[in-house]
């Protein structure tokens, strides 16, 4: 299909000419927010929503552009082909991406906003196996090549574990001559899954062409921010920052790591991912959050999962 241009690109200025004249604000966190609003199974958190109840996508779009954030991201996280493939929605692989890019393009022109693709994770990848290797280039390549037959303004790939994943996808995004913004995802360990601190891993990204890197998910903002300082010392450029908002501290890392010892029995025996409400961040502490990143340098500043629109208008304002 023939490459089109978003109907804003003419005259909106771009991510990085926008990166330019200050920080660039991103709402992130849809699965999470829809689960709460009834449309999104837990557990599985596969975007089928997109077809089946676009209205709920459109609605909460719009109350992120209306919050605050600068970019408007199509729903295609955890839409690829093996986590459609699990729940037996394969078939719907393209709907769902071509829908979901529609409905994102729709919102982020009723605004000043970009208009963003996104890859993420596969859950295949093996380092150093050249058919896990081969099977998230393809997953990659159908979900770039239908964004960028939508004219998304820039991609996002983001929650990869693994440099060697991120780097794949990096490659695929700047094969089709596109603006990336990749970011990872640091677990219990200060390190990738294949043995990098983040701030070796973003240097490798940004040496390797990424427009912007980072951190996103897994860490709230006490457990992200002191490795955002290192980043910012080993990267040149842009660096982007979106924790989830939820109170991660040193001795449990991440939001799959936190207790609540007055909380009730859940069927995880813990409170990830949906007992996690005690544990949540204020606005107040969001904006704190916010004007720390900026204080350190971070010019890519958003939330992930459990992420609310008023989250994002505390981060605006």
């Amino acid at each position: 299909m023939e490459k089109t241009m978003s109907d804003n690109s003419m005259r909106k200025p771009g991510l990085l000419e926008r990166l330019k004249k200050g920080p660039v604000l991103c709402a992130e966190g849809y699965v999470f927010e829809l689960e709460r609003r009834g449309y999104v199974q837990a557990g599985a958190f596969v975007p089928e929503v997109v077809l089946d109840h676009p209205e709920a996508v459109l609605e909460l779009h719009r109350e992120f552009l209306r919050a605050g954030s600068d970019v408007v991201e199509a729903l295609t996280y955890y839409a690829h082909r093996d986590k459609l493939r699990i729940i037996g929605r394969e078939d719907d692989l393209e709907s769902i991406n071509r829908e979901a890019l529609k409905l994102a393009r729709k919102v982020a022109g009723e605004g000043n906003a970009l208009l963003a693709g996104n890859i993420c994770n596969t859950n295949i990848y093996i380092p150093d196996d050249a058919a896990s290797e081969k099977s998230a280039r393809h997953m990659f390549e159908e979900q770039v090549q239908w964004a960028t037959d939508a004219g998304v303004d820039f991609f996002i790939g983001e929650t990869f574990a693994f440099l060697g994943e991120a780097l794949l996808a990096l490659d695929v995004i700047k094969k089709a001559g596109a603006t990336a913004v990749v970011t990872l995802a640091i677990h219990k360990k200060d390190r990738t899954r294949d043995g990098s601190s983040p701030a070796e891993a973003c240097k490798r990204l940004r040496d390797e062409g990424a427009d912007v890197v980072g951190l996103n998910c897994i860490r709230g903002p006490g457990t992200m921010l002191p490795l955002m300082e290192e980043i910012r010392k080993a990267v040149e450029g842009p660096i982007a920052a979106l924790p989830v908002p939820y109170r991660t501290t040193k001795a449990e890392p991440t939001f799959q790591s936190l207790s609540d010892p007055r909380g009730p029995r859940t069927p995880h025996g813990r409170p990830f991912p949906t007992a996690l409400d005690p544990l949540t961040c204020t606005r107040y502490e969001i904006a704190e959050f916010t004007k720390q990143a900026r204080d350190i340098g971070v010019n890519y500043i958003g939330l992930c999962c459990g992420a609310g629109p008023h989250h994002i208008r505390a981060m605006a304002e």
